[in-house]
């Protein structure tokens, strides 16, 4: 029987598999910071939109009563709140695009970014706690205290609410993912 031998040099797979250490994060940063400042920018859009007109009785009599978002402090709040983090927002989508031309500024804009995050973060979910509560309120009531629920009443404003807050709870989340992913390009960077 004879073996097969050949004489040609074994090819090796050029397919190693790249350490986690060793990737670069950094368009997954932007796409997040993108997405951020799309959430906060849809967010504000919808709540500001959300203007409606409705007959509604007053002492027996049926009253032409608006409701819009300059009614509420706690909508307010949420308007000023998405308006600062849609401004961070894409402004640190710059910074995180200008970082992929000037790496060697990374880790000291990351602890930067990393700090600032986390402050847009307690401010957005503040926001999106306080309009979660008065949407809550429209939505339910409260016959504790007698306050009555309105969307039966205004359905295109509830409506409004209810999608801003969702896509301002999309943009906590990946708010989140943004400070996760800082922390851990940071983490791999530190001397073992």
């Amino acid at each position: 029987m004879a073996s097969t031998t050949t004489t040609e040099p074994e090819i090796k797979s050029s397919s190693v598999p790249i350490p986690l250490a060793a990737l670069d994060y950094s368009k997954i940063d932007v796409i997040l910071r993108f997405l951020f400042f799309g959430a906060s920018v849809s967010a504000l859009a919808s709540i500001v939109s959300s203007y409606q007109t409705e007959f509604v009785l007053f002492q027996g009599v049926p009253v032409l009563q608006p409701a819009k978002f300059k009614y509420s402090p706690a909508l307010i709040y949420f308007v000023s709140a998405f308006t600062v983090s849609g401004f961070y927002g894409l402004l640190t989508t710059i910074i995180s695009i200008s970082l992929i031309q000037k790496p060697q500024y990374k880790l000291k804009f990351l602890l930067h970014l990393l700090f600032w995050d986390a402050l847009i973060l307690g401010i957005v979910a503040s926001a999106t706690g306080a309009a979660g509560s008065i949407a809550y309120v429209g939505l339910k009531g409260n016959s504790h205290v007698g306050w009555i629920k309105i969307c039966n009443v205004y359905d295109k404003f509830c409506r409004h609410l209810a999608g801003s807050i969702a896509v301002a709870l999309f943009g906590s989340i990946v708010n989140v993912l943004l400070i996760w992913l800082s922390a851990y390009t940071l983490h791999t960077h530190v001397p073992k």
